[in-house]
């Protein structure tokens, strides 16, 4: 039977029906334009600071090695407290950490490392409330829809990675950088309004053990669904070879396109546009072939073509052109995987899981967030996005030759295993 385009798109929307989900949704749409109006001045404030590749890289690094130290933790944190109240807690600490790096810009005292450990703090808060955020979405949507949920969530990332950037280029230009993380902070009230007036199912984790044995517990189920290893080794390949590429935007814009703060947000927003086509018109396809290891993995290699050809351009326009369409592969690999990993996973390891999935790729971050700097600086950007391009092309090949059943499987994942506590 053949799939209706338009009705697969306008199925995609279907949790938003959800008065409790659409609440939720509609506070996180601010508060993350606001995370990217901050992601956007703080590396060009890095980039001011140090002139340094290497300085955005580490930078980048602090901002995400709380993932890969926290990870067994954080997921147990979620599946045993009240998630909602958890997230207004992260959320409300971000909130102060966004003020205090706006004070010390616009009072001009900020120096290299104060940015090197709010970005480390604002880490440690990240990973306490991803994977929490993540599992979140299922509470509030239910498992039927934890997919189209995830998709929807991952919709107005992107939305926000579109208008965020643009906003911060143009803010930056015209008030200051400390605006930007004044207007950050201030976005985070509408997302902690909305989690006090929705309401959740959510099935918590009662087994009182500790918690690196109940994280052991979520590697056993890893171990025996080859699905989501599969998943798992092509998310990594985007998030360090794919995403890091973007840590070194600011260099990119200045140094390769002569540019300013207002190049950098127009090639970021391009990068938000690529991704936004990806979750409105890709996902939904590819939630709904038969071969969805194939498109996966496909997904990973156009990524890496386009920013191949990013490499040899010169010229804003085409910049932004090809890093655009090279950022449709990231979501429809990042979004499918975790959606399909909530799906599959027992109601009570769902946290655990996507801990484990954000441990395991986007943990990778602070190496691939150090490698990506020093060989920028060490053999220049374009010639590192290059690398980058290549070994994104050449390590989906051989995912795809070495996993045969990742030719041949689909996104209807067989009944998840009980949990084993």
């Amino acid at each position: 039977m053949q799939t209706n385009p338009l009705r697969t798109l306008l199925s995609s929307f279907e949790p938003l029906r959800q008065r409790n989900f659409a609440t939720y949704l509609s506070g996180q749409a601010v508060s993350l334009i606001g995370t990217w109006l901050q992601v956007t001045a703080q590396g060009w404030v890095v980039w001011e600071l140090s002139r340094s590749e290497a300085a955005l890289g580490i930078v980048a690094s602090f901002s995400t090695v709380p993932l890969l130290l926290f990870g067994p933790f954080a997921g147990t944190i979620a599946d045993r407290v009240d998630r909602r109240k958890l997230l207004m807690a992260t959320q409300f600490t971000a909130m102060l950490l966004a003020f205090i790096l706006a004070f010390l810009v616009q009072t001009q005292l900020v120096q290299l490392w104060h940015v090197y450990g709010l970005a480390l703090a604002l880490g440690i808060v990240g990973a306490l409330d991803f994977p929490a955020q993540q599992a979140f979405l299922g509470d509030l949507s239910g498992m039927q829809l934890v997919r189209k949920a995830v998709n929807l969530n991952a919709m107005f990332l992107q939305v926000s990675r579109i208008l965020g950037p643009a906003f911060a280029g143009f803010i930056i230009a015209r008030f200051g950088t400390a605006t930007t993380f004044w207007l950050n902070g201030i976005s985070f009230i509408p997302v902690i309004a909305s989690l006090m007036l929705v309401r959740a199912h959510q099935v918590r984790n009662q087994s009182g053990g500790h918690p690196l044995s109940d994280f052991a517990s979520a590697l056993r189920f890893v171990r025996n669904q080859p699905r989501l290893q599969d998943l798992l080794m092509l998310v990594i390949l985007v998030t360090f070879f794919g995403l890091s590429v973007l840590n070194i935007m600011p260099a990119f814009a200045s140094v390769v396109l002569g540019g300013n703060a207002q190049t950098l947000g127009w090639l970021l927003a391009a990068s938000g546009a690529g991704a936004l086509i990806s979750v409105v018109f890709v996902i939904p396809y590819v939630q709904a072939t038969k071969r969805t290891g194939v498109v996966i993995a496909c997904a990973v290699m156009w990524m890496g073509f386009w920013f191949l050809l990013a490499s040899f351009i010169r010229a804003l326009p085409l910049a932004m052109l090809t890093i655009g369409l090279g950022s449709i592969g990231a979501p429809a690999v990042i979004a499918t995987s975790l959606g399909i990993t909530q799906l599959m996973a027992p109601p009570d390891m769902r946290a655990r899981l996507v801990s484990l999935f954000v441990m395991v790729s986007f943990g990778m971050q602070p190496l691939a967030s150090l490698y990506v700097g020093y060989a920028a600086q060490f053999f220049g950007v374009p010639t590192t996005i290059l690398l980058n391009g290549s070994l994104l092309m050449i390590g989906a090949l051989l995912v795809l030759g070495l996993r045969a059943p990742l030719r041949g499987w689909s996104a209807l994942p067989p009944v998840p295993a009980p949990s084993t506590e």
